[in-house]
């Protein structure tokens, strides 16, 4: 009787889900796995899976949901105050509990597919377009005064645009190796590292300086209440104000030191 098959559509115990679930390539992978996975998610996704594995809900449709809260992630910040940024980081880390689910429930149920692969970079790629558009409509403040105020959405849409181009730059990786004829890239710390002395030293101060990784849903949305909460006694929408225009320059930045690190690294090497 093995995973996959009707008899054992469900575990017998947390245990064997996290065995099949959680095998060690993916607990191990180097780049895939995001800081709050390894910090506490993972702990807590085998017993989200356990839920949806009584349901006849598929993985895709899983991925669906985590979409959907990630939507609701950007939504809530249209909420103004400190409310709404508590709401968006609460799911936020939701979102990333799902994300984590819906993996485990197509190695249970052996479903695994392109599709999903698919649905989950939309789910990312669409969350983390939508929160910093959300976040220049909080700098705007409600109601919008024209056209003063459409400097703070227009920051907005351009945040949005580098975070995507960045998170492209990955994928554009694969998508070369792919049509070289190369082969899948191995994750792993060697293929990325910069083979430029200079680079290296660059990217060794990155670790102590790790702004690029602000960009991601799960740091926004902690970034975003920290300014509501320094909002409260400096002023809003002062606070986001401030937030964006740092954000927007380091965004650049962090686009164009990623470009370099790939042109730099073994990834589109022949």
């Amino acid at each position: 009787m093995t995973p996959g098959t009707p008899a054992a559509a469900r575990p017998s115990s947390i245990a064997e889900l996290r065995a099949v679930a959680q095998p060690p390539e993916v607990r191990l992978r180097a780049n895939a796995e995001h800081w709050t996975a390894s910090l506490y998610l993972r702990d807590l996704s085998p017993y989200v899976t356990w839920m949806l594995l009584k349901t006849p809900i598929s993985a895709n449709g899983v991925t669906g949901l985590m979409i959907l809260v990630g939507w609701s992630t950007a939504a809530a910040l249209l909420i103004p105050g400190i409310w709404g940024a508590l709401l968006a980081l609460v799911l936020g880390q939701l979102q990333m509990l799902i994300d984590c689910s819906d993996g485990e429930v197509a190695r249970w149920r052996k479903t695994s597919s392109p599709a999903g692969v698919f649905l989950d970079k939309v789910g990312h790629y669409s969350t983390e377009a939508l929160i910093p558009i959300a976040l220049g409509i909080r700098a705007a403040a409600y109601p919008f005064e024209a056209p003063a105020d459409f400097l703070w959405t227009t920051l907005g849409v351009l945040l949005a645009l580098i975070i995507v181009l960045n998170k492209a730059l990955n994928d554009m990786v694969h998508v070369a190796r792919a049509n070289a004829g190369l082969t899948k890239l191995a994750d792993t710390h060697g293929e990325k590292a910069p083979t430029s002395g200079t680079l290296v030293k660059l990217r060794r101060l990155a670790r102590f300086l790790p702004f690029h990784r602000l960009y991601h849903s799960v740091e926004l949305t902690m970034l975003i209440f920290v300014a509501a909460l320094v909002g409260l006694f400096a002023g809003q929408p002062l606070v986001d104000r401030a937030v964006l225009i740092a954000l927007v320059p380091l965004a650049f930045l962090a686009l164009i030191g990623h470009f370099v690190a790939i042109m730099a690294s073994k990834r589109v090497r022949s």
